[in-house]
């Protein structure tokens, strides 16, 4: 079982909801949390809160910025990318810039920050790496343009990456959460099934970070329905489109 006491987590989409929680529960734990995120003032209130967290204002969208970054936090033991961005799209109101920066965000943004991460990780020998997915990663879904194919990309890039840094000593694991109850979900007008609290879904993902088993994916019974739609044919699932 991983220890946090003592250990620094790069914790980046740490300004609110479940990417709050989680820094709130890893100091509690004794780790030395580095948070970031646009909002400054967001960040600030967390580490008054939290006495021992470092705030680092970022904007992964921006290459100079994450280099910049990286270089900043110095040694770190581990990194959760948990940078999102959501706004719900039917292909018939395609937004291109809405989707755009779903994807630079949700996707390139976690390119970016493991591009400076990874090559210390893998030359250190050790090293802890956890990217938060989504349940909408598993298979295209209405009304998810922009965010589904980018958190897609995300499983598929964590599939890769646990291959590739087998035998190397850096960890890295995959954490699809279903709903939360976050500003980003307020935006539904949709029935959400098995709706949590930031809190609920954050004291998953620090005991999923307990282990160095690869893949979490929660609340469980959802969580079933959600990647039994791989193996369903498509004539079910567009059937009458």
């Amino acid at each position: 079982m991983i220890d946090f006491a003592g250990k620094t987590y790069w914790l980046i989409g740490a300004s609110e909801g479940l990417g709050r929680a989680v820094a709130e529960l890893l100091s509690e734990e004794g780790a030395q949390v580095i948070v970031s995120a646009r909002n400054g003032e967001r960040l600030a209130s967390l580490c008054s809160a939290q006495p021992g967290t470092r705030v680092l204002i970022l904007d992964v969208t921006d290459s100079d910025a994450v280099r910049a970054a990286a270089k900043s936090v110095g040694r770190i033991d581990g990194v959760i990318y948990n940078a999102g961005a959501y706004d719900p799209m039917p292909a018939t109101e395609w937004d291109s810039a809405a989707a755009l920066r779903m994807a630079d965000v949700n996707f390139m943004g976690a390119l970016r920050v493991l591009g400076e991460v990874l090559p210390k990780f893998v030359a250190q020998g050790h090293g802890d790496i956890t990217l938060i997915g989504s349940l909408a990663g598993y298979r295209g879904l209405p009304k998810a343009i922009g965010y589904g194919a980018s958190k897609a990309a995300l499983v598929s890039l964590a599939e890769t990456m646990r291959h590739d840094l087998k035998d190397t000593g850096v960890v890295v694991r995959l954490i699809n959460p279903g709903f939360i109850k976050t500003r980003l979900t307020e935006k539904n007008s949709f029935a959400m099934p098995m709706l949590m609290t930031a809190e609920d879904a954050a004291d998953r993902v620090v005991q999923a970070m307990r282990s160095t088993r690869f893949r979490t994916d929660f609340p469980r019974p959802f969580s079933w329905v959600m990647k039994s739609l791989q193996f369903l044919p498509d004539l079910l699932i567009y059937r009458g489109k």
